[in-house]
């Protein structure tokens, strides 16, 4: 029980606040229990494949538990909305130009040394990521990690840090192609 109520009863506000002192995963469970289906029906409508949706609903569940320690929120179910519409969004924007092919386990090699080391390969574009976001100016940097690393809009990225919007779009774009250019020069 806390604030006299047992944890069902208690209101979002009151939830968010019990985190933040105690950081106990059982207040947002709660918390996320009650937007589930909210959260489930915003994937659907914007992803459009079950097993995706839900895949978002737990990435979303993860990232909220860090989230609410270092964010005010004031409205937990429109900014939830928002965040699971931009969650969403995301993951359409990084997988736009993919194209998806099945391809039959008959025509794979079986002999491991035939088949390339993706993992490396991205664990060292992701360092050479990490060094050029280091290069950017620090309005850039501020805004690409914000808007590309914590998934915020533009509006959230001007009210976090102060910049005019108009702004924060250019730092966005500036750091944007600043980092191409970074990435394909330490090629």
């Amino acid at each position: 029980m806390l604030f006299g109520k047992p944890i069902s009863e208690l209101t979002d506000a009151e939830l968010i606040l019990a985190y933040k002192n105690s950081q106990q995963k059982e207040m947002v469970g709660e918390l996320y229990k009650r937007y589930t289906s909210l959260v489930l029906g915003v994937c659907l409508k914007y992803l459009k494949d079950r097993e995706l949706a839900k895949d978002a609903v737990m990435q979303l569940f993860e990232k909220l538990l860090s989230t609410l320690l270092t964010h005010e929120v004031a409205h937990f179910k429109s900014w939830l909305y928002v965040s699971a519409r931009n969650h969403c969004l995301m993951q359409l924007r990084s997988a736009k130009g993919k194209t998806h092919t099945e391809i039959s386990p008959f025509l794979m090699e079986n002999q491991e040394e035939e088949h390339p080391h993706d993992g490396v390969e991205l664990e060292t574009n992701l360092s050479k990521l990490e060094k050029c976001i280091e290069t950017l100016n620090m309005e850039q940097k501020k805004c690409v990690q914000l808007f590309y690393l914590q998934e915020r809009c533009y509006q959230e990225v001007s009210e976090h840090t102060g910049y005019d919007l108009g702004k924060v779009k250019s730092y966005i774009q500036n750091g944007k192609r600043n980092l191409k250019i970074c990435m394909e020069s330490n090629d």
